[in-house]
C-alpha cells in the first residue's frame, strides 16, 4: 500500500505512523530546508541545557526532536517546493501509483496549489485523500487557527474536566489531535476498502474538534435528554467516594471500592475495622460520608507504596492501580512481558526506546514494521531517482534550484 504523506504536527502524522507501522510504503513530503515543524520541538536528544526557542533551527535540533522522532517511525522523507513547478509535478506523479494521501494543511491550501482533490482525483480516481483539519473543510470556523487547547476546549471536553466547582483544565496529552489522528487511519482503511471493492476514491473530511466531542462520554447526551450540565467531578470519580486518585507513600493510586460486597475487603486491606461501619457499605453510604472515608484510608495508604497497594487490592478482587511515572512505565513488568518497547537506533539521536504498537505484538502475521524516523530529505534520491524515473542530472538540477 504506497502513501504520499503531506502532514506535520501531530494529528496527521499519527495518522500515517499508524499506516507505516501496519506495512504501508509512507513517502512524507517536507519543506526543503526545515522540515515538518515537529522537527523543531523539543526535548531534543542528547542536548537537555537547550529549550526549545533556542534550539529551533539548530542542526542537530532538526534531526533530534521527540516528537518527530515518534511520530515519523518507519517513513521516508522526500522534501519539495509544493509552490513550484517540477515540485507540483513530482508530487503528482507519486499520486499516480498511491492508494492514499493524508494532508492536514488548513482548509483550501492544496486547492490554492493546484493540488485539491478535483486535480488529484484526475490522476488517480481510486485515490483516497484524508483531509485532517482544525473543525473541518466546511462551514463558518473552517479557516480559524488552533491549538490543542483550543481544540479540547471548543470540542467541549475540557468542560467535564476538572475538580468541581473549579477552572476547566485541559488533558495533559494531546488527546484531541492524537484521537483525531487514530479516527483518520479508521477512516481512511475505510475508504481504501471501498476503493479496492469500487475502484472509486474520496476526499473524508475528519475535524479535530468534532473528534473531541465525540468522546464527551455521557455529558452531551445527558443534556439533550435531559438539559442538566454534566458536572466536573475531578479525582473522585463520578462523586464516589473511595473512588479515585490518593497520595501514597511514593506517588499516587487509584482507588477503586466496588462493587458493594467487596467494600469489606477494603477494611481488611487497610487493616481499619472503622471502615467496615455499616454506614459506608453501600454506595449512596459511602458518598453521604466520602470525607470520613477518606480520612480513615489516608493514613494506610500514606504508609504504604504504590505497586503494593495496587497488588493488595488485585489480591482481593479490587480493582486497585497505581500512577506510572515514566521510569515505571519503562520498567514495568507487564511491559516487559509483552515486549512492548521497540529500540530503535537513529543516527543523530542515538539509541531509544520507543512505544510498541498499540495492539499485541504477538500476532501470527507479524505485521508490525518499525523503522526510526527519517532524516530530513534522506529518501530524495532513492524516490525521485529510483521510483519516479528522473534521471541523475535532473535531480542534480532540481536540488541546485532549490526545488528538493
Amino acid at each position: 500500500m504506497k502513501v504520499v504523506d503531506l502532514t506535520h504536527y501531530l494529528s496527521g502524522p499519527y495518522c500515517t505512523k499508524l499506516l507505516a507501522t501496519l506495512g504501508a510504503d509512507v513517502v512524507k513530503i517536507e519543506r526543503p530546508g526545515r522540515g515538518d515543524r515537529m522537527r523543531q520541538f523539543g526535548p531534543f536528544a542528547h542536548q537537555p541545557h537547550l529549550d526549545p526557542p533556542v534550539a529551533r533551527g539548530d542542526s542537530n535540533g532538526v534531526e533530534t526532536g521527540a516528537w518527530f522522532l515518534y511520530l515519523n517511525t518507519s517513513k521516508q522523507s522526500v522534501t519539495l517546493d509544493l509552490k513550484s513547478e517540477q515540485g507540483k509535478e513530482i508530487l503528482l506523479k507519486l499520486v499516480k501509483t498511491a492508494d492514499i494521501l493524508v494532508e492536514n494543511f488548513a482548509p483550501g491550501v492544496m486547492d490554492r496549489l493546484g493540488l485539491g482533490y478535483p486535480r488529484l482525483k484526475q490522476e488517480n480516481p481510486a485515490l483516497v485523500m484524508t483531509s485532517i483539519s482544525n473543525y473541518g473543510q466546511t462551514g463558518p470556523y473552517r479557516h480559524w487557527k488552533a491549538e490543542e487547547i483550543n481544540l479540547y476546549a471548543a470540542g467541549g471536553l475540557m468542560n467535564i474536566t476538572g475538580e468541581t466547582d473549579q477552572e476547566p483544565l485541559k488533558e495533559g496529552a494531546p488527546l484531541a489531535q492524537l484521537g483525531a489522528g487514530q479516527n483518520a487511519f479508521v477512516a481512511t482503511m475505510t475508504g481504501l476498502m471501498y476503493a479496492e471493492d469500487t475502484g472509486v476514491g474520496q476526499q473524508i473530511d475528519l475535524s479535530i474538534a468534532e473528534y473531541a466531542t465525540n468522546v464527551l462520554e455521557n455529558a452531551l447526551m445527558q443534556y439533550s435528554y435531559s438539559g442538566q450540565e454534566y458536572s466536573r467531578v475531578g479525582n473522585r470519580g463520578y462523586g464516589r467516594a473511595a473512588w479515585g486518585i490518593y497520595p501514597c507513600g511514593d506517588g499516587y493510586v487509584g482507588i477503586i471500592a466496588g462493587p458493594d460486597q467487596n467494600w469489606p475487603e477494603v477494611a481488611n486491606i487497610m487493616e481499619r475495622e472503622e471502615l467496615a461501619d455499616p454506614r459506608y457499605a453501600s454506595r449512596q453510604g459511602r458518598l453521604l460520608h466520602a470525607d470520613e472515608v477518606d480520612a480513615l484510608m489516608l493514613p494506610w495508604l500514606l504508609d504504604h507504596e504504590k505497586v503494593k497497594i495496587f497488588k493488595a487490592g488485585q489480591d482481593h478482587g479490587l480493582g486497585f492501580a497505581f500512577v506510572s511515572t515514566m521510569q515505571d512505565l519503562l520498567e514495568m513488568e507487564q511491559l516487559e512481558a509483552r515486549d512492548y518497547y521497540v529500540e530503535l537506533d537513529h543516527p543523530v539521536a542515538g539509541k531509544l526506546q520507543y512505544p510498541g504498537p498499540p495492539i499485541s505484538p504477538h500476532t501470527s502475521i507479524g505485521a508490525w514494521v518499525y523503522r526510526r524516523a527519517p532524516l530530513l530529505g534522506e529518501h530524495n534520491r532513492s524516490v525521485i531517482v529510483t521510483r519516479l524515473g528522473y534521471s541523475p542530472q535532473e535531480f542534480d538540477a532540481m536540488q541546485s534550484q532549490g526545488v528538493i
